[in-house]
């Protein structure tokens, strides 16, 4: 672990990461073996989640579309429960995520997939918890105790895994893992070197927290990021943040942009030409400060550039998750926010 002086559980656990993650991917992988128990006759994922999970949840109904060529979608524990029908085809696996293991709507989520004679599997940071006794798999994603209420190395875990859950039912299809296994095995150098240019992120952070409203916006499997980074700033810094698809962003949502604004853009792939184009439009039409997180080699006027040289896109996708979580601590630690206990926020177990 990279020596730092930290004054909050946030930082610290932050910087717990690459351990974390190093030691959670030697627990789960032996070569290209994944030791997760999964059924084998599985044709469609549904992940059900909430907050930081559910993020994680959206990027894994990406990857598995992407790797896998599974079909898989994310809904929120409360949206599912509020919903008449839902997907109950004898070939789902349900997914269900909750860094505690006791978040009550995730748990009810959980019972009615199971009265629906649904298989049912459970991520969770907390073995013998009620979700990790009430599913038919599951996944123990070996955080520690996480002291700070914003999700940092609980998310980085639950994204671990979700991970190796998808190159497992892609190795079951009879898919060629090797080259994913080897960026799995990246990412905690990765992580470190996000880490290493704390102090840039740091300098950007404190001219993003003079504004009253920042838009967060992303594309494809970065929105799941995006999502995630606009709810770090958020909850810790209080600043009102809004998180959308850039294409859909373009459609009215632009108009907040008039207010004193600023954007951040996350990319872990490489930029569309049309978001090339909307993410200048947007420059020339409300002359806001753009934040760009990625590999920026397109012609786009950033204001700043928040980057690691990183090829592959698994790994980019952890590192740019990092360097969010970073941006909303040093944002919130501007405003002399206390990160660990923004007002009003409890969590439900450490």
């Amino acid at each position: 672990m990279l020596k730092k002086t930290v004054k909050s559980s946030m930082e610290s656990e932050i910087y717990e990461q690459p351990e974390i993650v190093a030691k959670l991917i030697n627990n789960l992988v032996k070569g290209n073996l994944i030791n997760i128990d999964v059924p084998d006759d599985i044709e469609k994922i549904v992940f059900v989640a909430s907050g930081s999970s559910y993020h994680c949840a959206r990027y894994g109904a990406d990857l598995f579309g992407n790797i896998a060529g599974i079909e898989a979608r994310a809904i929120y524990s409360s949206e599912f429960l509020l919903k008449a029908a839902v997907p109950h085809e004898t070939t789902i696996l349900y997914v269900f995520i909750t860094q505690s293991g006791e978040t009550s709507d995730t748990n009810e989520a959980l019972n009615r997939a199971k009265e629906l004679g649904m298989r049912t599997m459970a991520i969770t940071n907390k073995i013998g918890s009620t979700i990790w006794r009430a599913a038919d798999f599951k996944i123990d994603c070996h955080a520690g105790e996480e002291k700070s209420i914003a999700a940092t190395k609980s998310l980085i875990t639950q994204m671990v895994c979700v991970t190796l859950l998808v190159l497992k039912f892609a190795q079951l299809k009879g898919t060629d893992i090797s080259e994913y296994m080897t960026q799995i095995k990246f990412i905690p150098e990765v992580i470190k070197n996000v880490l290493s240019i704390h102090k840039n992120i740091s300098k950007v952070a404190k001219k993003l927290s003079k504004y009253k409203l920042i838009a967060v916006t992303a594309d494809g499997i970065s929105y799941a990021i995006a999502k995630e980074i606009s709810l770090k700033i958020k909850e810790t810094s209080y600043i009102c943040t809004i998180s959308s698809i850039l294409g859909e962003f373009m459609h009215g949502h632009v108009a907040v942009l008039n207010n004193k604004s600023a954007q951040i853009h996350v990319s872990a792939e490489p930029l569309h030409e049309i978001a090339v184009r909307n993410l200048n439009k947007m420059r020339e039409d409300y002359n806001i400060p753009l934040c760009y997180i990625g590999d920026l080699q397109e012609p786009i006027k950033a204001d700043y550039i928040l980057n690691i040289n990183v090829k592959d896109f698994i790994p980019r996708a952890f590192g740019t998750v990092v360097i969010g979580q970073l941006l909303a601590l040093e944002i919130a630690k501007s405003l002399k926010r206390n990160v660990d206990k923004p007002h009003g926020l409890n969590k439900v177990v450490k």
